[in-house]
């Protein structure tokens, strides 16, 4: 394809994503589809999902889901009082969700937070099977951490029972949710990512070539992913041929969702070391700099006021949990998967319901995804946070991974409008350590240098020493 091709196709996918305010990656459901209107969200219903849709409503299965916050909640519209630029003909209802203000995906999630969705897709399909319907889609874009909790996202998701044989989203499931828990149980935490390489979950093949032998004598594992991979091979290899299924009876379908539940809920990463997830535990703060830099932080974020903030480089959490009563939501990144899932147990155990971790490599942030890279969004196309905080960060950043002062400063400024970051100087002890084994060629990594850098896309309004440190918090404004 031509240069002019190629340029002309990406201007067409760009403006068929625009026309009628479609979310891109809303397409693949006939049932319906995601629309924005300004800031907000609604669903479409279209009248082809009627009967399903009748029997989540009056079978009382749409109300028993939120009650018991597996389901986002949400407010049902007439389509004659919403002005909509779709046939309203087509339209059933339209649905208005619960705003979620930061979407995540399952590769950015540590393993409790994809085994908490795991279980919780699996105890919405249980509850729809008691009002006579079944999950058709158990993808795991479909959950959405809100409030803290595992919630699914996808309103029309459910189909009754009657019109299957089978359970449809079965195999979905397996892909998932538990492969990539299995091999981040058997194998290493950071497989949580390659649900990043195969969006549709990694094929149920590769996986059980991957899981050690010792998973074939768990009589579980042996049949939803061993056998389960072999079936599905066997079936693939028929090449179109037509196979005569027995049909299951709720029963049945009840039967398997249990089994999976007892599986995931037996699961549990493996023990293993990771570079920071004993960060604090190895710093070189005194009891009084930690408390220094812990107060200075809340006086800078309650200078700011923000609504949201994002954590860069937040390891557990720890300060991220400091000023959690002073935001209404604060998105805690860190690259390290064990500190991850170390602030997402803290929380949970704690009842913090406003900090949302998340797995994050800032030197490689997930990138936009699926058909016409459009389907998932980049990281930064996510949210628009009111104030970036990056804490022991810079020197990570700069030193480790050869990033010029520049570069940093140019990307804090795209994420938000105020700043809050800490300056490590090279006779700190920590970046004495990153420098013991390799030449020194950073020399503009010093105070002046940093704020040369930082003070072309900034105006620093405020620079302080952390009193017991040899370190520099600053508050900064875009400018």
């Amino acid at each position: 394809m031509s240069t002019v091709a190629m340029s002309a196709t990406a201007a067409a996918l760009g403006a068929y994503s625009r026309a009628d305010q479609r979310e891109f990656g809303s397409f693949r459901d006939p049932s319906g589809f995601l629309f924005w209107r300004g800031e907000e969200i609604y669903r479409f219903v279209d009248r082809q999902y009627a009967r399903s849709f009748e029997n989540a409503l009056t079978s009382g299965l749409y109300k028993s889901a939120v009650d018991a916050q597996l389901l986002l909640s949400f407010e049902t519209l007439d389509p004659a009082q919403i002005d909509i630029p779709f046939p309203k003909e087509n339209c059933l209802a339209i649905l208005k969700p619960k705003q979620i203000p930061m979407i995540t995906y399952p590769y950015e999630w540590s393993f409790a937070q994809l085994k908490d969705a795991a279980i919780a897709t699996l105890n919405l399909h249980l509850l729809a099977l008691r009002h006579d319907a079944l999950l058709k889609d158990a993808s795991a874009f479909n959950i959405q951490f809100v409030d803290g909790r595992a919630v699914f996202i996808d309103h029309l998701s459910f189909d009754l029972v009657s019109d299957h044989s089978a359970w449809p989203a079965y195999g979905q499931f397996c892909r998932h949710f538990l492969s990539p828990l299995l091999l981040m149980a058997y194998l290493d935490v950071s497989f949580g990512r390659i649900l990043q390489l195969y969006i549709d979950g990694p094929p149920l093949d590769l996986v059980s070539k991957l899981l050690p032998r010792r998973t074939r004598l768990s009589v579980a594992i042996q049949m939803h992913l061993h056998l389960h991979a072999r079936v599905s091979q066997r079936y693939s290899d028929l090449r179109g041929k037509v196979v005569k299924q027995r049909s299951l009876s709720t029963k049945s379908f009840v039967a398997i969702a249990n089994s999976l539940l007892r599986l995931v809920q037996s699961l549990n990463p493996i023990q293993q070391a990771t570079e920071w997830g004993d960060y604090y535990s190895d710093t070189n703060y005194s009891d009084a700099a930690f408390a220094a830099k812990r107060q200075m932080l809340r006086d800078h974020v309650k200078n700011v006021a923000p609504r949201t903030i994002w954590d860069l480089g937040g390891n557990n959490g720890e300060f991220s949990r400091a000023i959690h009563h002073l935001g209404r939501l604060i998105v805690c990144m860190d690259i390290d998967p064990r500190a991850v899932q170390a602030n997402y147990e803290i929380c949970r155990r704690d009842g913090i319901s406003n900090i949302l971790p998340v797995v994050v490599d800032l030197t490689n942030p997930p990138p936009a995804l699926g058909f016409a890279n459009k389907e998932r969004r980049a990281l930064i196309e996510r949210g628009h946070p009111d104030l970036a905080v990056a804490l022991a960060l810079i020197h990570h950043l700069a030193i480790t991974n050869n990033l010029p002062l520049d570069y940093i400063a140019r990307f804090m400024a795209s994420i938000a409008p105020m700043l809050i970051i800490e300056f490590v100087p090279k006779v700190d002890s920590q970046v004495r350590r990153l420098l013991a084994n390799r030449p020194d060629v950073f020399p503009d990594y010093h105070e002046d240098g940093f704020f040369s850098a930082f003070g072309a896309h900034f105006e620093i309004i405020k620079a302080a020493p952390i009193p017991g440190s040899e370190r520099t918090l600053c508050l900064m404004r875009r400018r």
